[in-house]
């Protein structure tokens, strides 16, 4: 199975986005674009980034009733991106009308994964803002076979759950960690976290990387660490 570090862009306008993968003259990063940088510059950031040859994970989280998660994935499949997402806790069936809408006519369509518990969830947050009274790994486990039930690729998990995704939901079921910072980095307000080489040892396909490359002194340099680190 192919192995990646992905960057989040995570930025606010497109000219901040360009001025960041200006940098990079050898390389062409797979990167992230989120809910931030899609909102303000639209589809056509996609389309722009997608002309430079690079790899694009469509990070929406799509949470709403079936119906609507079909539309939605239908105008999304014709963006030609990579790996897009959805929130398990959506259900069984809106996961299946997710593939649905996001498969092309001719069969083919990008990676699906679903959103399990986000990285900045704790146990207390789970149980407090949640009301789900299960220990937190039970509830990702769960919501891991649900989505491979459902027909998806993976999930977006902490990577220190990546490893027993793998165990339950099998080694070609996609794993994609964010919450990954280098061991004398700020965790940021990521609660649950690893760092690459722990993330590839556990068992990560892919990971997240955002300010510890986007805020480094130097990115490039930043982004060729992690992918050292990751890959080994």
């Amino acid at each position: 199975m192919a192995k990646d570090v992905i960057i989040a862009l995570d930025f606010s306008t497109k000219e901040e986005v360009f001025n960041f993968l200006d940098l990079f003259k050898d390389e062409k990063p797979f990167v992230k674009i989120g809910m931030e940088l899609y909102y303000a510059e639209g589809p056509e950031i996609v389309k722009e980034i997608k002309r430079r040859g690079l790899k694009i994970f469509l990070d929406l989280k799509l949470h709403d009733i079936p119906t609507t998660v079909m539309k939605a994935m239908k105008v999304l499949s014709k963006l030609d991106v990579d790996m897009t997402n959805v929130h398990a806790g959506g259900t069984v069936a809106m996961m299946e009308a997710a593939i649905k809408g996001l498969t092309r006519e001719d069969g083919t369509r990008p990676i699906l994964i679903a959103v399990t518990q986000l990285t900045s969830t704790d146990q207390v947050a789970l149980e407090n803002d949640l009301f789900i009274n299960q220990p937190i790994d039970k509830v990702v486990m769960h919501y891991a076979l649900n989505a491979k039930k459902a027909g998806l690729d993976g999930v977006v998990c902490s990577p220190l759950e990546a490893g027993k995704v793998h165990e339950i939901c099998g080694d070609k079921f996609v794993t994609v960690t964010p919450g990954v910072r280098f061991a004398d980095g700020d965790k940021g307000d990521q609660k649950r976290v690893m760092t690459p080489s722990e993330a590839r040892k556990i068992g990560s396909d892919y990971i997240v990387v955002g300010r510890p490359i986007t805020q480094a002194e130097d990115p490039v340099a930043a982004y060729r660490r992690c992918v050292k680190e990751f890959l080994g």
